[in-house]
């Protein structure tokens, strides 16, 4: 009897080990996305797990996060997920695809608030505007250093900042500098190079992966 309960346990066990060698993400939407599991379409629901195990986490109609084999990472519109994907050598790991304009945008965090990233290499610092650093709580006028920045409308005003977190994906950095521009420009907050010096960048044709780097 102890042995019929052995056997039965360790086959309950084994059918919730997957093997997954390649997804692709074909369509994204709120709360669900539309992917190919080894040949296989499967609606993934957020919360409900693939026959593989595949897990959906959150998801919009730009991207979603998932979960292969305990690994979370954040995925766009046509993503493909290999081996490759599940365990990247530096750490966590974003994948970005362009949009229709070429530009790659990506959700993450600033101090724990949800923002909207457009990835800028050509970018010193992260900036943003004044009306978004006033929502996410940052007194730039009051703890900024003010400086000058010269952009292609000419020199502007800016306040040099100190973010306490900066968050992409599973990759998060502490203590980021970053510029506040006192008026509306930029219209989405440059991801620039203060947090991409920081990670590593891979470009797969026209994927971009940003890596954490290894401390």
């Amino acid at each position: 009897m102890l042995k019929r309960l052995q056997c039965l346990l360790l086959l309950i066990l084994s059918m919730n080990v997957f093997a997954v060698d390649k997804i692709t993400i074909n369509g994204l939407f709120s709360g669900k996305a539309i992917v190919t599991i080894d040949g296989k379409q499967r609606i993934l629901k957020v919360g409900k797990p693939s026959p593989e195990g595949v897990l959906l986490i959150s998801a919009n109609s730009r991207e979603a996060v998932i979960e292969i084999d305990g690994k979370q990472n954040t995925y766009t519109l046509g993503s493909h997920i290999g081996s490759s994907f599940k365990k990247p050598s530096a750490g966590e790991t974003v994948t970005i695809a362009p949009d229709r304009g070429g530009m790659y945008q990506v959700n993450g965090s600033i101090n724990e608030f949800q923002v909207k990233f457009l990835v800028d290499t050509g970018a010193t610092l992260i900036s943003m505007n004044g009306i978004q650093a006033k929502r996410l709580g940052i007194n730039y006028k009051m703890d900024g250093q003010e400086s000058l920045s010269e952009t292609a409308s000419g020199v502007s005003k800016i306040y040099i900042v100190n973010l306490k977190t900066v968050m992409v994906g599973g990759i998060k950095i502490h203590d980021v500098k970053a510029a506040v521009h006192d008026g509306n420009f930029p219209r989405t907050i440059l991801l620039g190079n203060t947090f991409l010096s920081r990670v590593k960048m891979i470009r797969e044709g026209q994927i971009l992966r940003l890596e954490e780097k290894p401390y």
